[in-house]
């Protein structure tokens, strides 16, 4: 007798299972020059994500207990929160991701961001840090081209080209429009690690196709709306949330969206 995981039947050339592997070959690159521990903690949230999924899976009598969505779920949360965290924030994290998914739904597909949610909640639940090691953080310069082609590869995979280029306009326009009008801190957003990070949620959080739309016109305000309250929260509070902010806002107006039609 043997569970099926039905894992066979994912075809190599599915978004998911490409953006997976994406992230696996980034969490390799940046794992071997960075803590060691961070290599540890992706094995902890992906194996979390594995778990804990199936369970809820097995729960609701589903009979593929493997979920693709849930291990990049995990290994979002293990590249973005500090490398060096302790395990236990790490699985702590990755459940709360995990459950939101489940929880929080609008026509069977998750309102927000997993990943997102979850490390927003970790801010106020963990004295966790986010160091987006996972996006080259603490890798020379040069390693953002890495970032770039990574996930320039991803975005045509999942066709999210309009929303990816919606938000970065946005976002690198409205620094530059503050920064030259030196308004609050927005010449810092301009470094790293920051522009590492809004790469990171540009390429691998914002195109994620359960929870943004699918039509270029609405990709373009999806990606605007993400743009515009990131900066908003980085003026009024500085750090690295801002951006997982404005992704769930996003995701909120997506759900509203859908809601009416």
């Amino acid at each position: 007798m043997s569970i099926n995981t039905n894992v066979s039947n994912h075809k190599m050339n599915t978004p998911k299972i490409y953006v997976l592997i994406v992230l696996l070959i980034m969490a390799s690159i940046a794992g071997a020059s960075s803590d060691p521990k961070g290599i540890f903690n992706t094995g902890v949230a992906i194996m979390t994500a594995i778990l804990f999924d199936g369970t809820i899976f097995m729960l609701q009598s589903r009979k593929n207990l493997f979920s693709d969505g849930g291990i990049i779920t995990g290994l979002i949360v293990a590249l973005v929160l500090g490398s060096s965290s302790p395990w236990y924030i790490i699985a702590g994290t990755t459940v709360i991701a995990i459950v939101s998914k489940h929880l929080f739904k609008i026509k069977q597909k998750p309102i927000f961001n997993p990943a997102a949610l979850g490390l927003l909640f970790a801010v106020f639940l963990f004295p966790s840090g986010q160091s987006w090691w996972g996006a080259f953080t603490e890798l020379p310069v040069w390693s953002v081209s890495l970032l770039l082609v990574g996930g320039f590869l991803v975005t045509q995979r999942v066709n999210k080209f309009p929303q990816v280029l919606a938000f970065l306009g946005g976002y690198f326009v409205l620094l530059l429009i503050m920064s030259y009008y030196d308004v609050g801190l927005a010449g810092d957003a301009l470094r790293t690690p920051f522009i590492n990070s809004a790469l990171f949620l540009a390429f691998f959080m914002v195109t994620d196709l359960p929870t943004s739309p699918g039509k270029y016109k609405d990709q373009i305000w999806f990606g605007v709306i993400t743009a515009v309250v990131s900066m908003i929260i980085y003026l009024i509070f500085g750090g690295l949330s801002y951006l997982l902010v404005g992704l769930l806002a996003a995701n909120a107006w997506n759900a509203l969206r859908l809601k009416t039609l």
